[in-house]
């Protein structure tokens, strides 16, 4: 029972110094938050905490606020995280479904975030190394010119113009066409390299308009270029922290000029979704240790091909930041599966 109070009290601290931007006293956590208790029974509640490291105080005669462990112990015991609205729900599908291609979905994604969660907001562009080849198509523009079309799992679409030596008839072109997709259709981008680069050794003479196909799709699927791609969005926002200005807002300003510091404060793509928070020190950054990130992956079915998330200083609403991290996770993730 002391122990649940104990918790009840610390949820309303972190919610208080989240909204309020200031330390919380014990007289103000029973004026908000009906405790059903006294204030005096607040105050020793609130010593414990500061006494196991949940809480701190700042300055003399202040009220409290809550430590990086204090911040863990309210994330983990976050029984489910907060449903978003109906009205939250409609916005992101709205502003989702209008996607055209990759790129919108990755901008329109990390403007979204920013605008949900008023923080900073991270994409990943989807791996290009995780990806499956979904489709080769090959159009005829004229008897010695090709349009290459790779389409990935991501939905990242490659194309390149093929001129020939020789002409190519409509058979010769679908029967090709056949070949490549029958050797890298499904398969992940490095066994698909692979496949095609064996039609290239095979016994007997290459064609001419083979090698020129296989060629191009073999350096249209080297080019990683994506792989340390990101998105940043709602750089703006930090000016809502300026109290927090030379601890936490210019460490995170600054590593936002750093695309592989962010790419690591998100961290690996690993299954879709899980969502993960680090907060404060938990982070791979020292310089950091005032910031929080909380970041899924994403992907279609069950693959994911880069993560998104927000960063922002460690006091931030936790539950709506988890809440629509993960709904924008679990919305690409199905676009990209029906794409």
């Amino acid at each position: 029972m002391q122990e649940d109070r104990r918790l009840a009290v610390l949820r309303a601290i972190v919610e208080d110094y989240v909204h309020t931007e200031e330390p919380v006293g014990s007289k103000a956590l029973v004026e908000r938050h009906g405790l059903g208790v006294s204030s005096a029974t607040v105050r020793n509640d609130m010593a414990a905490l500061e006494e196991e490291g949940y809480i701190t105080q700042p300055h003399t005669s202040a009220g409290r606020v809550p430590t990086d462990k204090g911040y863990r112990l309210f994330v983990d015991r976050l029984t489910t995280v907060k449903p978003m609205s109906a009205a939250e729900k409609r916005a992101i599908a709205t502003i989702l479904d209008g996607a055209v291609d990759l790129d919108d979905v990755v901008q329109r994604s990390v403007r979204l975030l920013a605008q949900l969660t008023r923080q900073v907001a991270i994409v990943q562009y989807p791996t290009l190394s995780r990806s499956t080849v979904r489709h080769v198509e090959l159009v005829g523009l004229a008897p010695t010119r090709l349009l290459v079309v790779l389409i990935l799992s991501t939905g990242r679409v490659e194309q390149r113009l093929v001129e020939l030596a020789t002409e190519v008839d409509e058979q010769a072109l679908a029967d090709l066409r056949a070949l490549v997709n029958r050797t890298a259709t499904g398969e992940v981008i490095a066994d698909a390299n692979a496949g095609l680069a064996a039609l290239l050794t095979a016994d007997g003479p290459v064609p001419p308009a083979t090698r020129a196909v296989v060629e191009t799709l073999i350096e249209a699927m080297s080019d990683h270029r994506s792989d340390e791609r990101i998105a940043v969005g709602g750089a703006a926002n930090l000016a809502r922290y300026g109290d927090s200005f030379d601890s936490a807002v210019r460490p995170l300003l600054e590593a936002l000029e750093e695309h592989v510091v962010l790419l690591k404060l998100i961290g690996e793509a690993a299954s879709p979704e899980p969502l993960t928070v680090r907060i404060g020190h938990e982070g791979p950054y020292q310089e950091l240790a005032s910031t929080s990130v909380v970041a899924a992956g994403y992907g279609p079915g069950e693959l994911a091909l880069a993560r998104l998330g927000i960063v922002g200083p460690t006091r931030m609403d936790y539950p709506g930041s988890m809440a629509a991290v993960r709904a924008v996770a679990r919305y690409v993730s199905r676009i990209l599966d029906e794409a």
